[in-house]
């Protein structure tokens, strides 16, 4: 089986004015594009590998035969961290969080305004490309902000990504140039609470989510 690039669940505009048409396109059909082909032609000589998802593949990265264990580093991560990414943005999103979300960040943070302060900031000082992210230890309640560099994901560390921000430059450079803080501050009003609820569900229940091939 060979993996594939999902549809955006919204269209290219719809995050206007937040992430632009442009960015929007570039970033998914051209970037997370060739992380999946990428992916599948690492995988291709090693059939034994092929029908695990990519998640099993990242978790255990030093079980992979070493001549492409950082090609599925890589590109495995981007097509999850990205997979994972346009799911938890959509059209007039944004506000303060509610649910189960809403009570783990006040109990780990305090408050969403101090969250917010911590996570940008970390976003912002991240040196080059990488993510930012709200992560946890599975089966638990224990949540920490975190920064990987590259496409690494927090499953790699035992870790599982509740949320996460993208700040690789071709996230945002067409619109915001070199200004990573103001689109990390603008990002918050596309966020989708409801699908990182979902994410925070898989998180307490102690597994974690199989991610089709399609």
């Amino acid at each position: 089986m060979t993996h594939e690039l999902p549809a955006l669940p919204y269209d290219y505009s719809a995050l206007e004015p937040v992430i632009d048409t442009q960015t929007m396109k570039l970033h998914h059909d051209m970037h997370h594009g060739a992380y999946v082909k990428n992916l599948n032609a690492a995988l291709e000589k090693h059939p034994n590998l092929q029908s695990k998802n990519v998640e099993e593949l990242l978790r255990d990265l030093n079980a992979l035969p070493e001549e492409i264990r950082t090609a599925v580093r890589n590109n495995g991560g981007g097509h999850v961290n990205h997979s994972m990414f346009w799911k938890i943005m959509k059209p007039q999103g944004g506000g303060e969080p509610n649910g189960a979300i809403a009570a783990i960040i006040k109990k780990s943070f305090g408050n969403f305004k101090d969250f917010q302060s911590k996570f940008n900031d970390a976003g912002a000082k991240q040196f080059g490309s990488g993510w930012v992210w709200l992560a946890g230890t599975p089966g638990s309640e224990d949540v920490r902000i975190l920064t990987t560099a590259n496409q690494d994901n927090p499953i790699s560390q035992g870790l599982f990504p509740i949320l996460g921000n993208d700040v690789w430059e071709h996230a945002y450079y067409l619109k915001y140039n070199n200004r990573r803080p103001e689109y990390l501050a603008a990002w918050w009003n596309v966020v989708n609470w409801d699908e990182i609820n979902k994410r925070l569900e898989t998180l307490k229940a102690h597994h974690e989510p199989a991610m089709a091939h399609r």
